[in-house]
């Protein structure tokens, strides 16, 4: 007796359309609108107002636009960190982490050198630092990784509460600054990033990078053998490649550039080291990642629309009172919609077909 076939199956998609790729996109993103302006109107805001003030507070006025440069700038820092070892299908969810012991890593010499050293080489050192305080924590669990195949996915999430927990400790003790406060002193402004167009340097820094890795995936022997280890590590191993060097050199140049983002966090936007210096970023980064599809300068334009969501939640909430829950809802649909969207791009669903003859 024949199986009977299953109501609903999914195949892959082979060369889709662009233009049908794109107009599913715009449509998935038009769609989260539209339920979002049906939160708005049960949150008693007409939505049309609501949008309006979303953009004019994110858009309308220099300083909401150096607010969404200055909200971008780690998102997409993170993105392009990530994008290597998700290239490679090495599941680093450990941003969060990496990026917090960055700033530790320059924490160290901002709190330590600014008697000692002028402004220029200081910045430089507390870069280095981060860099491989970054670079480190995250060959940790390639290592282990290359050496006993252990799931990189746990063991990066796990190290990111390790690292918040070691800067809780140096808030309450080796780093506090009065004691009792559970704070660490803010920086002296010989070890703060100077500003260009009233926003931090650190905008320039994350347009180099993504060039940088750009070229790097697209146009070099490790970015072809980042490739070819995604696609599959067998046939990695048969063309030569050492794929325990390939996963550790390409988790250390992530952790590398997401220790670079938490220095620019702690120096150019809080100037100061506290427990939650990531601030969530190393998750987001990777919806960022997803959406962009690893391109790199698709994550710009990803990094900025969500920047300008963030600022314009919290102009909602000061000037037409709705609450930051309803912001956060709105901002969650559109994420989840256009990540919802790249199942249809990719996959369809194939129905059974009725057969009025039934199976002997």
């Amino acid at each position: 007796m024949n199986k009977k076939e299953p109501l609903i199956r999914l195949a892959k998609r082979e060369n889709m359309n662009k233009n049908m790729v794109w107009l599913i996109r715009v449509a998935a993103f038009i769609f989260a609108i539209i339920i979002g302006g049906l939160i708005f109107f049960a949150a008693d805001a007409n939505p049309i107002s609501a949008y309006a003030t979303m953009i004019a507070g994110s858009l309308g006025k220099k300083s909401g636009i150096r607010q969404v440069v200055k909200t971008a700038i780690p998102l997409l820092g993170t993105a392009i960190a990530l994008a290597p070892c998700f290239k490679m299908k090495y599941w680093n969810i450990g941003a969060e982490g990496q990026i917090t012991m960055g700033a530790v890593g320059a924490t160290l010499f901002a709190l330590k050198l600014p008697k000692i050293l002028p402004s220029a080489p200081l910045l430089i050192l507390m870069g280095l630092s981060a860099i491989i305080f970054g670079a480190f924590w995250a060959v940790i669990p390639a290592f282990f990784k290359a050496k006993w195949g252990t799931n990189e996915t746990l063991f990066t999430l796990m190290l990111n509460y390790i690292a918040i927990g070691i800067v809780g400790w140096l808030q309450g003790g080796p780093w506090e600054g009065k004691p009792g406060s559970q704070i660490i002193p803010n920086f002296d402004k010989k070890a703060v990033l100077p500003k260009i167009f009233g926003v931090h340097i650190g905008w320039i820094f994350v347009l180099l990078l993504v060039v940088f890795i750009y070229i790097y995936l697209n146009k070099t022997k490790h970015g072809y053998e980042v490739a070819v280890l995604g696609e599959s590590e067998n046939t990695a191993r048969y063309a030569g490649m050492n794929v325990g060097k390939v996963t550790m050199r390409t988790a250390a140049l992530s952790g590398a550039i997401s220790g670079f983002v938490g220095y620019m966090i702690a120096s150019g936007a809080n100037q100061t080291l506290y427990a939650g210096v990531a601030g969530g970023v190393g998750f987001t980064a990777i919806t960022v990642c997803w959406l962009a599809q690893l391109n790199p300068f698709v994550m710009i334009l990803i990094s900025v629309l969500l920047a300008i969501l963030s600022k314009g939640a919290s102009t909602l909430q000061t000037e037409l009172a709705v609450p930051a829950s309803i912001s956060d809802i709105i901002t969650g649909i559109i994420l989840l919609s256009m990540l919802g969207c790249e199942f249809f791009i990719n996959y369809k669903m194939i129905f059974r077909k009725s057969n009025k003859k039934e199976a002997e």
